[in-house]
């Protein structure tokens, strides 16, 4: 299981950071990143809208961030080989679909390395103690200086320190998945990369996987391969604890996607949009209509909705797994996994119930906070980005709990709102005025052969 990750480093010349799937996906003599390959369409937006405001090649809203795994330019033909990808334990692209359904490759804990692996001289490996803030503060100044920038240096993700607290201490995380590389001599970090454990149902299995994250490496050191050592490293420790499959995603085509979805993005903040250059405006848009376009209810029309608490977690554990259910991809939540992802934190996750007269939870909301620095702007420092999270509706229509999501997030002083069409969240973007983004976030897992599956099959989301 060597490759377990979501977002990370590219190493090309350039600097720019990139999904770190490319990292061994490259052909020989290829080593554009995926900022250099993402698309840039001018003025893609809301398909079906006549008049709302256009996405513009330098932002697409949170497209050239978000999406900085979801280009398609520059992807290698579909059946082209994989140098990496073609020795590993994943389903050809070329292959037949159907076949028997469960791991590709079977191994044990003895078969699997006991020494890290070997790393260029003058570094060290470090295990990184997020708990401790000093140690928290050097893994955030890493990543919020050499983390995803988009292709024209406008914008980079900024992962706050209470997020990446969130983030990386969920019930079952382990010290020795948070891991980092530091130079031998004045003991800087340069490197990370970590994996959070996860019980993982796909079709009719429940499987123990891992989901590897925030691959990142030091500009100036792109050079010195390290993005592959961290990959092999981290996957060596989850292989020492009997863990060999994964879920990731990634937006080029890889061996082999079980799914393929779109981000969509709901304007809050139009005017600063525009200002940042993450929007633009269509031939018969103004900023005075964008903004009456995009206005939202000042407050929620549904009845009871308020924070939840934590005597809320049985209630939201049962409504969440019996919703989950219904998709063929998904995780199997323990009571203690939703306290921690589920109950609201400022600055980090917003969280909403409405319960019925007997105190049981009946509808939920949540979407989580990730802002994106805005580089080199005078007013602007910062576009605050909600991601929708996990969202049911028994009691209303979905439609109506997000455009109450839209109005919280409104009221929290978000600039836009984004959703993964997975789950049944394809059923309210278009009325609700979101713009579709460009290109596609497949989903993947390593070392597991199943169906293909629609992105309304999909009950996952990863951060």
């Amino acid at each position: 299981m060597a490759e377990t990750h979501t977002v990370g480093a590219d190493l090309s010349k350039d600097g720019v950071a990139a999904p770190a799937l490319e990292v061994e996906t490259k052909t020989e003599g290829n080593s554009s990143s995926v900022s250099e390959n993402a698309e840039k369409k001018e003025g893609t937006g809301d398909k079906t809208g006549k008049d709302r405001g256009a996405l513009t090649s330098q932002g697409q809203l949170i497209s050239l961030m978000r999406e900085m795994r979801v280009s398609n330019k520059g992807v290698s033909p579909p059946f082209a080989p994989h140098t990496f990808w073609d020795t590993q334990p994943v389903p050809k692209l070329n292959e037949p679909k159907e076949g028997k359904e469960g791991p590709i490759e079977t191994k044990t804990v003895d078969q699997v390395r006991s020494e890290p692996y070997k790393l260029p001289d003058g570094f060290v490996w470090c295990e990184c103690d997020v708990r401790d803030p000093e140690e928290l503060k050097e893994v955030y100044d890493l990543l919020s200086q050499h983390y995803v920038e988009d292709d024209d240096n406008l914008f980079r993700f900024n992962y706050s320190a209470d997020f990446l607290d969130w983030a990386l201490t969920a019930p079952g995380c382990h010290r020795d998945w948070v891991i980092g590389v530091r130079v031998s001599s004045t003991n800087k970090l340069v490197g990370f990369i970590t994996a959070t454990p996860s019980q993982i149902r796909v079709f009719s299995d429940s499987v123990p996987m891992a989901e590897v994250n925030f691959l990142c490496v030091h500009k100036k050191l792109r050079s010195k391969r390290l993005a592959p050592v961290l990959i092999k490293e981290i996957t060596r420790r989850v292989n020492l604890r009997s863990i060999w499959q994964a879920v990731y995603t990634a937006g080029v085509v890889l061996p082999t996607p079980v799914a393929q979805c779109r981000y969509w993005h709901r304007s809050l903040n139009p005017k600063k949009l525009i200002e940042v250059g993450f929007s633009g405006l269509s031939e018969r848009m103004t900023i005075s209509r964008s903004i009456k376009l995009y206005r939202v209810k000042e407050s929620p029309s549904t009845p009871g909705l308020r924070p939840a608490k934590p005597e809320d977690v049985p209630h939201i554990h049962k409504l969440l797994s019996n919703y989950l259910r219904n998709f063929k991809l998904h995780c199997e939540f323990t009571q203690e996994e939703v306290a921690h992802w589920l109950l609201p934190r400022e600055g980090v996750v917003h969280v909403y119930v409405r319960t019925s007269t007997k105190g049981t939870v009946t509808d939920l909301i949540s979407f989580y906070e990730l802002p994106s620095s805005v580089i080199g702007n005078q007013k602007y420092k910062e576009i605050k980005a909600a991601y929708s999270f996990y969202n049911v509706a028994t009691t209303v229509p979905l439609k109506q709990l997000i455009e109450d999501a839209l109005c919280l997030a409104k009221q929290l002083d978000f600039d836009v709102f984004n959703a993964l069409d997975v789950m049944e969240n394809k059923s309210f973007v278009e009325d609700l005025k979101f713009g579709i983004g460009d290109g596609f976030l497949r989903y993947y897992i390593y070392n597991w052969r199943c169906p293909e599956m629609k992105h309304s099959d999909v009950g996952l989301v990863l951060l």
